[in-house]
């Protein structure tokens, strides 16, 4: 072979694998959008806060339950997987009508259906498989997630009712549940109030949400809150979870005086941001501020909860 020829070789060949590289890349983007990456990371680190909470108060060492570990959390990812795939599959219909899901692989078409259906069906199975060989209450809780996001949520609610998105919550409110119940019961009262944390959190955040994508939701018919009864019940029922919020750190001073101080001014600060919609003619801006805020506040609170278990404040 002559010098031209190899030359012309190596063309062809660093081609192909840029095309191949090209593909692959593009494909991972397409998963990470089919698995709305935001939405599953704020539902596993519930996730791992429950496993360390519970660790930390049975007395357990973390290097006894390391197998444990992996086993929930990548299990309770490919749950959570599994259903928000299944949820992009079921509603191709309604994210071509929205903007901000324009990219995703259901509406591009870079995906076929069929195999988001699979996707999100096996994904869901091994994540529960895998949550059975942690322990039957977790792997309960992360089924009861799975069939309220999948079923009650998707298929059933989301289309026909503005309760939606109380259904929906229900959801996400399972996962401390899940982390804590691979270590011991959850018959206790910080897991407990952990799920009605996060059940009451997420009802303020999507209304946020749908406030701010207002036009989408209504041109697409999903019969949000804002869509259906306006912006001021939507900020007055804001509020009112909201404040249903600040009572809850009390029930939780067994994590510190420190974290409950820190989680009362957090509950506090939202409240103020909550009330000063009433006062605010920019109801884009006051609902960018409360999502903001909600997001900020539960990486925040869930974050300090794995922190205080943390043996140098032990």
């Amino acid at each position: 072979m002559n010098g031209v020829e190899k030359s012309s070789s190596l063309m062809i060949e660093r081609e192909h694998k840029g095309i191949w590289q090209e593909k692959v890349k593009g494909f991972i983007t397409d998963l990470v959008l089919l698995t709305k990456r935001i939405v599953l990371i704020a539902n596993v680190l519930p996730v791992l806060t429950g496993f360390l909470l519970a660790l930390h108060f049975s007395g357990g060492a973390f290097r006894d339950y390391w197998d444990v570990f992996l086993l929930t959390m990548i299990g309770s990812a490919f749950t959570i997987a599994g259903s928000l795939i299944l949820n992009n599959w079921y509603e191709v219909d309604l994210d071509e009508k929205m903007a901000r899901t324009q990219l995703r692989p259901t509406v591009t078409g870079n995906i076929p259906m069929n195999v988001v259906l699979w996707l999100g069906i096996i994904s869901s199975i091994i994540g529960l498989g895998m949550m059975l060989f942690t322990t039957i209450e977790a792997a309960i809780y992360a089924f009861l997630g799975w069939f309220t996001y999948v079923v009650l949520y998707t298929f059933w609610s989301k289309r026909k009712y503005t309760l939606n998105t109380v259904i929906g919550s229900v959801s996400g409110a399972f996962t401390p549940l899940i982390g804590w119940a691979a270590i011991d019961s959850a018959y206790h009262i910080v897991p407990i109030v952990l799920f009605i944390i996060l059940f009451i959190w997420q009802i303020p955040h999507t209304f946020a949400i749908t406030m701010r994508r207002y036009h989408e939701y209504k041109a697409a018919g999903v019969p949000m809150l804002p869509v259906v009864y306006g912006f001021d019940m939507t900020k007055r029922q804001t509020v009112i979870y909201i404040v249903c919020l600040l009572p809850l750190p009390l029930f939780l001073t067994s994590l510190g005086t420190a974290f409950t101080v820190i989680a009362m001014l957090l509950t506090i600060g939202w409240t103020i941001v909550g009330f000063r919609g009433f006062f605010m003619e920019d109801n884009m801006k006051w609902a960018k501020m409360i999502y903001f805020y909600s997001l900020a506040y539960l990486m925040i609170l869930f974050t300090l909860m794995i922190i205080v278990t943390l043996p140098i404040f032990n």
